[in-house]
């Protein structure tokens, strides 16, 4: 059901300007009953001045007064003619200014972990435009050397949801055409939910890969090495003792 404009200023009102049921008047603001009867309390909404939804065009004294009457009574906007037909506006989201700056780090994030993204996707995610999209898929901005990839969740320019459903997309999109995607890139398709809930992937530290099962000495001297008895070296203090000083004298 449609909510007023003004919510708790149009609670605060009909607080105090009518005998409506905390209940009713919940269900017509889309808040809590307990938040209402704070309001009549006067410990919710302190400060805030009511605003007169029926001066505004909301709801009609008719109906408000069935309301008075019949508590099991839901309270209705009035019908307004002039949003019949309204479209939703298309195109790229509206930016602050204050947070237009952050877009093209947040393209290059976008670009660079979720190159399966499309400039459309993109464009209605950080709200920008195709041409801006593709100057820095190519690395011709101007300003791309200063330019340092940030998390548009992070940045508040869209919401995680928002991402995850953008990512769904493209993996049911690129699942149909039968695109093969490595390990890496199916963890990049997954909402971050189940990214959360996977198992991280056991690997071989590339320092050490394909070293496995390597003994020092390398070859067939490392089997001979195996093989050796322990009575080869029964005597290993021998090789701590030095030769007698006589014994020097006479090669010397």
């Amino acid at each position: 059901m449609a909510k007023p404009i003004m919510a708790k200023a149009t609670a605060v009102w009909l607080v105090d300007n009518t005998t409506i049921s905390f209940k009713q008047i919940a269900d017509f603001v889309g808040m809590h009953e307990l938040e209402i009867q704070g309001i009549a309390d006067g410990d919710v909404a302190t400060g805030v001045k009511g605003f007169d939804p029926i001066a505004n065009n909301q709801l009609t004294q008719e109906e408000i007064d069935a309301a008075q009457s019949n508590p099991m009574h839901k309270l209705k906007l009035k019908f307004n003619a002039a949003a019949v037909g309204e479209e939703k506006r298309r195109g790229p989201r509206y930016t602050p200014l204050s947070k237009r700056q952050d877009r093209p780090a947040s393209i290059l994030w976008l670009v660079k972990f979720h190159p399966e993204l499309t400039d459309g996707q993109v464009s209605k995610l950080v709200g920008t435009t195709k041409p801006t999209i593709q100057a820095i898929r190519e690395r011709t901005h101007w300003n791309i050397a200063n330019i340092q990839p940030i998390d548009p969740v992070a940045l508040g320019l869209c919401k995680q949801s928002e991402l995850d459903a953008a990512v769904q997309k493209a993996a049911a999109k690129a699942a149909a055409e039968g695109k093969v995607m490595s390990d890496d890139e199916r963890r990049k398709l997954v909402s971050t939910e189940q990214s959360l809930e996977m198992e991280a992937e056991p690997r071989i530290p590339s320092a050490i890969e394909g070293l496995e099962g390597f003994t020092l000495g390398g070859g067939d001297n490392a089997a001979d090495e195996d093989d050796r008895k322990d009575e080869d070296f029964a005597d290993a203090d021998s090789f701590f003792n030095l030769p007698d000083s006589d014994e020097d004298d006479d090669k010397s």
